[in-house]
């Protein structure tokens, strides 16, 4: 019995030398005798070493990532996209209309036969539902989130360049009645005078002669046919109306916010067009057909 509690102790010593030489082996701390590690020049950390590392100083500024000064923006921006008016390539239909609309622009001014561009536009109606807090010394005005929504109201912009004058008409549609009517007072009440009216509009199905025979008898439609000379920009190129950049003008001016009724845009618009027009503001077109034939060269056919 003695005998085999000693092989026992004997075995267990054993065991526990062989480990203690292994965990010895992976040890480079206080072992005498045993291979160190490779030692060679390490970065150092500059927050341990007292200064403050490239992370700890924009926190410490409390600088967003994209607010950094050494951040660097990406010029591609895949998630972003704009409705885009893209003309058709090789296009005799697209350069005739064009340029057409370009002479007609660089005509001089006539009063006996003024040029009058014609579009128009949609305003969504929306009043508050809660009362909003206007603005004060360093506060903007507040305005709550939700709104009601009360249909919408429809404009014409009747937009003479050279002259320095425009008018909108609010409706409530915009049918080929209400085009018809909106003409009707265009030449025998804004330009009466006129022997004929250069009309420049975009190709609407509306914004036909057809449209004066569908609201008025065959004789008086045919009477206002004769007062206009008809000009259409081309498809896809509505860009060369001028009541286009126009209304842009009066959306940024004017109907860049809330509005509860039509009566109550009619009242702004109103006063918007009052402001222009006495203020002449005028329309001043460069671009021309030799513009267009070298800056827009492959619309052109390849002849």
């Amino acid at each position: 019995m003695a005998g085999f509690l000693l092989e026992c102790v004997a075995g267990f010593v054993g065991i526990r030398k062989k480990a203690y030489f292994r965990w010895r082996g992976r040890s480079s701390i206080d072992c005498v005798g045993l291979f160190r590690t490779a030692e060679g020049a390490g970065a150092v950390d500059l927050g341990a070493a007292g200064g403050r590392g490239r992370r700890a100083r924009h926190r410490g500024a409390r600088q967003r990532q994209h607010d950094r000064a050494d951040a660097k923006k990406n010029a591609l921006k895949p998630h972003l996209k704009k409705q885009w008016v893209i003309p058709p390539d090789a296009s005799a239909a697209f350069v005739a209309a064009m340029e057409d609309v370009l002479e007609v622009y660089h005509r001089p001014r006539d009063p006996a036969r003024p040029v009058v561009c014609v579009d128009e536009t949609s305003k969504q109606l929306i009043s508050e539902t809660r009362v909003p807090i206007e603005a004060a010394p360093g506060r903007a005005k507040r305005f709550d989130y939700e709104y009601r929504r009360n249909g919408t109201a429809n404009l014409f912009m009747i937009f003479s360049p050279l002259e320095g004058w425009r008018r909108v008409e609010v409706t409530d549609r915009h049918t080929a009645v209400d085009y018809a009517q909106v003409l009707k007072q265009l030449a025998d009440v804004d330009f009466a005078a006129a022997e004929k009216i250069v009309l420049v509009q975009d190709n609407l199905n509306t914004h036909t002669p057809a449209s004066l025979y569908q609201a008025f008898p065959a004789a008086e439609a045919r009477r206002l046919v004769e007062r206009f000379e008809w000009h259409y920009t081309p498809k896809h190129g509505s860009w060369l109306d001028m009541a286009e950049s126009e209304l842009a003008v009066l959306t940024t001016q004017c109907l860049d916010r809330r509005i509860p009724d039509k009566q109550t845009l009619a009242e702004e618009v109103d006063a918007w067009q009052n402001q222009r027009n006495k203020n002449h503001a005028k329309a001043d077109w460069q671009f021309t057909t030799a513009d267009a034939r070298v800056k827009l060269k492959r619309l052109y056919p390849a002849l």
